[in-house]
């Protein structure tokens, strides 16, 4: 089992910034922090949960459309952490932030949550 917990969330004015961090404990199966793609996501009231942003375990990274050029994901693999560096926040980034560990194996998928954070963009 691996768990995730986030952190640094917060309420923040537009053209902000924030850093949002994710430690991830635990081990499956000889599974190590590094095999596993990170990603966030995130679930603003009434909407869906949408992906935010993904690092693979080779540290490939993916953006949303909408927060490329301001959101910038990273991992250090030697602390087992995930980080989410956002600038230029806009009121459409509030929304609760989950991390998430995914592992593709032989025979199923393997994906677990953090409890999320809450990012609020307002003046």
């Amino acid at each position: 089992q691996v768990q995730l917990v986030e952190s640094g969330g917060g309420l923040v004015q537009p053209g902000g910034s924030l850093r949002l961090s994710c430690a991830a404990s635990g081990r499956t199966s000889g599974r190590t922090f590094s095999s596993y793609a990170m990603r966030w996501y995130r679930q603003a009231p009434g909407k869906q949960r949408d992906l935010v942003a993904a690092i693979t375990s080779g540290g490939r990274t993916n953006y949303a459309d909408s927060v490329k050029g301001r959101f910038t994901i990273s991992r250090d693999n030697a602390k087992s952490m995930v980080y989410l560096q956002m600038i230029s926040l806009e009121p459409e980034d509030t929304a609760v932030y989950y991390c998430n560990a995914h592992f593709t194996g032989t025979v199923r998928e393997y994906d677990y949550w953090g409890q999320g954070t809450q990012v609020t963009v307002s003046s």
